[in-house]
């Protein structure tokens, strides 16, 4: 049985609200417990009840949709963003959106995002524990709507890809998963993996180089950011 999902519609525009709305009530576990004409009255909303998804606009008066994002990023509050501007894509994504839609938008696309939420709530529901905790020496991730194994001596790097990451085991061979990057590294054994860049996890073991702005594992060039680079190194140090 799918979870029943709690949502949340934000939008300063009536008829966009009215759409959101119709397209919630196709679906038999979501549950729309909040319409919100802006983000201020949606923040007092979430004092009282604290929803586990939420469809929101970008360009509102006084506080952005981004902003809100912000505001809630530590509730662990999945946001699918609903706009009529491509151009925020980036940076919707760069705070962990689930998804990001196009006004006016169709059903068939309000599915799909809808389907990524039952995906990430059922992968939440299979593995309640860090993943690094579920067996000695592999972990399971969800990927083609079953769970895959995978060694972490298989791993070689790890790459965001908007709010899945890609699990690369080889150098050609990946395995795509929805997890956003800060709950992997979290859930990574942290004496075999290190963060070298915000979108970039690499294995210490697989590393054969590391320079001034990049990192050699395999034929592959990984750029190292500076905030990364002195905690990188010193793992290095204390991990040969």
């Amino acid at each position: 049985m799918k979870k029943t999902i709690k949502c949340m519609a934000i939008d300063d525009e009536p008829l966009a609200l009215e759409i959101i709305e119709t397209h919630i009530s196709k679906f038999d576990n979501l549950n729309l417990i909040s319409k919100c004409s802006n983000a201020i009255e949606a923040l007092e909303f979430i004092k009282s009840d604290v929803p586990d998804l939420i469809f929101c606009d970008i360009n509102m008066p006084e506080i952005s949709g981004i902003d809100f994002a912000k505001a809630i990023k530590d509730k662990n509050i999945l946001v699918v963003f609903t706009t009529a501007y491509s151009e925020y894509a980036v940076e919707a994504f760069s705070l962990d959106a689930l998804d990001y839609l196009l006004k006016p938008i169709s059903f068939e696309r309000f599915k799909k995002a809808v389907e990524r939420a039952n995906e990430y709530f059922e992968f939440k529901n299979l593995t309640t524990q860090p993943l690094s905790e579920l067996a000695d020496g592999h972990m399971f991730v969800k990927a083609d709507s079953r769970m895959v194994k995978i060694n972490y001596e298989d791993i070689w790097y790890i790459e965001a890809f908007a709010d899945y990451v890609k699990i690369y085991t080889s150098e050609d061979k990946r395995i795509v998963t929805l997890q956003t990057m800060k709950k992997m590294e979290q859930s990574l054994p942290q004496h075999l993996f290190g963060r070298v860049h915000r979108s970039y996890i690499v294995a210490l073991k697989k590393v054969e180089a590391i320079g001034v702005h990049d990192v050699k594992v395999g034929n592959k060039n990984i750029p190292l950011g500076k905030n990364y680079k002195d905690s990188f190194s010193e793992k290095l140090k204390t991990n040969k």
